[in-house]
């Protein structure tokens, strides 16, 4: 009776999952958004890749996925837009405008905002995010952004090449004579992922611990 209830009100309707339709929307309009903001940037090839090839494929991928997730939407049964917690909304937001904020330096009349670059503000961003949830912890999210960080630094800055601020500019600048930005890169990703699988295993002890000791 309860499967049958929410298919006989949904009948006339010819949107039958509302809330799969608007995230699919949304999605499509993101991915659309993105694709516009890319316009001006240069593709490349598959040999010769741009600056613009991975995010426009990425672009396309998730808006395709949207529009599909909406079609879908008007054939098949689903749940209705519900009520969420403004926490999640704000601090997603918070995460990325403080990325695009960071990641390079830009200027605003008299104000000169330095980068700090991916290493930098990649972390933070991560952090910010991952506080979305009530349920987040600071040492599992410094866990989590010490692990995925360095692991974007090596895929965008040296297996790829692509043209994106890695390092902070002020790092840059102090680099000693005849250190190469590459090998500061490959350093500082090992050292971070150190420092995660160190955390890692710190909270996995302490998890185990205080199971231990509820169950003696």
């Amino acid at each position: 009776m309860n499967e049958i209830e929410p298919r006989q009100r949904d009948a006339g309707r010819a949107i039958k999952a509302p809330q799969n339709f608007a995230g699919g929307l949304a999605l499509a309009g993101v991915a659309g958004l993105a694709l516009w903001l890319l316009s001006d940037l240069n593709a490349g090839s598959l040999s010769e890749m741009g600056s613009a090839l991975l995010p426009r494929a990425l672009a396309i991928g998730v808006g395709s996925l949207g529009l599909i997730i909406a079609g879908v939407a008007l054939v098949r049964h689903g749940s209705a837009i519900e009520k969420t917690e403004l926490r999640g909304t704000v601090f997603v937001l918070l995460s990325i405008g403080f990325f695009a904020a960071t990641i390079s330096s830009w200027r605003i009349g008299p104000v000169n905002v330095p980068g700090l670059g991916l290493m930098v503000s990649a972390p933070f961003a991560i952090i910010i995010a991952g506080f979305a949830t009530p349920e987040a912890r600071l040492r599992e999210l410094l866990a989590l952004a010490f692990g995925l960080t360095p692991v974007c630094m090596l895929m965008f800055g040296d297996l790829l090449n692509l043209p994106i601020p890695i390092l902070p500019a002020f790092l840059i600048d102090s680099l000693p004579e005849g250190w190469s930005q590459k090998l500061v890169l490959r350093v500082t990703a090992a050292v971070m992922l150190c420092i995660s699988a160190g955390l890692f295993a710190t909270e996995r002890h302490l998890s185990n611990s205080t199971v231990d000791g509820k169950q003696d």
